[in-house]
C-alpha cells in the first residue's frame, strides 16, 4: 500500500533554517549579509498592534519578558499601571533603571507561572516570550491572571509545519532587508552587537520555537476560546483573546 509523504519533510527543505539544499542555504547566507547591513527590530515592529488592541480599561498591565522595558514605556504611556516580568535579571535590572522616577512602573524577577491567578490584570503582554514557555499551562495561567474583560495579546514566534508557512516565511525573507533599508538611511551594526537596542543594554536571550504556528493557533483556541490568530509577515504571529465578562 503506498503511503504518503508527511507535509512538513517538503517545508524542512525548503526552510533556510534547517534545510539542507545548498542553494537555498546559500540565499539564506546573502539574505543575512544584507539584514545584518539593515537590522532592525521585529519585536517593536508589532508595539502598535498591541497597543491598538488595548481594552477601554486598562488600569494594571503586566507585559511578560519586558525585556528592556521598551513596550513596558508604551503600556506606561497608554494610561496604565506595569508591572515589567522577566526570568533574565540584567533585563529587569536594565527596565528597573529605565523608570526608576516613575511609582507607576514595578520591575519583577520571576516567572509568569508564579503570578497569583487572582484576575488583577487587565492586559498581559507577551512579545517573543511565549515560545521560552510551556504553551497550554501558559495561556491556562493567563486566564486566570486576567480580570474579567482583560485581553490577552501575544506577538509570537514558531516553527514552520505546512506549506502556508513556509510561504508566508518566504516572503517575510525576502521583504525584510528592504524594510531594513528603509528604516535605516544608512547600515547598521553587525555581529553579536546588532542583538543590542538602541540603548545598547544587555543582549536578549534567545530560543528556538518548539511548536508550529498550526500547533499555535490549534491549542490557543482550544484553551482560550474565542482566540484570534493570525500569522504575521516578519517570522511572527499575533494572538489576542479577551475573557469573558461576568455574567
Amino acid at each position: 500500500m503506498p503511503t504518503t509523504e508527511p507535509t512538513t519533510q517538503p517545508t524542512t527543505r525548503l526552510d533556510p533554517r534547517t534545510t539542507t539544499n545548498p542553494v537555498v542555504r546559500a540565499v539564506g547566507r546573502w539574505l543575512g549579509r544584507i539584514n545584518g547591513r539593515y537590522p532592525w527590530n521585529h519585536n517593536d515592529h508589532f508595539h502598535g498592534w498591541i497597543l491598538r488592541r488595548l481594552p477601554r480599561r486598562r488600569r494594571r498591565a503586566l507585559d511578560v519578558g519586558c525585556g528592556l522595558g521598551t513596550l513596558v514605556g508604551r503600556l506606561r504611556a497608554a494610561g496604565a499601571t506595569v508591572v515589567g516580568l522577566d526570568v533574565d535579571e540584567p533585563m529587569v535590572e536594565a527596565t528597573r533603571a529605565r523608570f526608576a522616577d516613575d511609582p507607576g512602573v514595578t520591575a519583577r524577577h520571576g516567572r509568569f507561572e508564579d503570578v497569583p491567578a487572582d484576575g488583577s490584570f487587565d492586559v498581559v503582554t507577551m512579545v517573543a516570550s511565549l515560545h521560552h514557555m510551556d504553551l497550554e499551562p501558559t495561556l491556562r495561567h493567563a486566564a486566570g491572571v486576567l480580570a474579567p474583560g482583560g485581553r490577552l495579546l501575544v506577538v509570537g514566534l514558531a516553527r514552520i509545519g505546512a506549506p502556508r508557512d513556509l510561504a508566508v516565511d518566504l516572503v517575510s525573507s525576502f521583504t525584510n532587508p528592504v524594510v531594513g533599508m528603509v528604516k535605516h538611511a544608512r547600515r547598521g551594526r553587525t555581529g553579536p552587537d546588532a542583538a543590542r537596542d538602541a540603548d545598547h543594554g544587555p543582549v536578549v536571550p534567545l530560543r528556538d520555537s518548539r511548536e508550529t504556528y498550526g500547533e499555535v493557533r490549534d491549542t490557543a483556541r482550544r484553551v482560550l476560546p474565542g482566540a484570534r490568530f493570525r500569522q504575521r509577515l516578519f517570522f511572527r504571529y499575533t494572538l489576542e483573546w479577551t475573557r469573558p465578562a461576568e455574567a
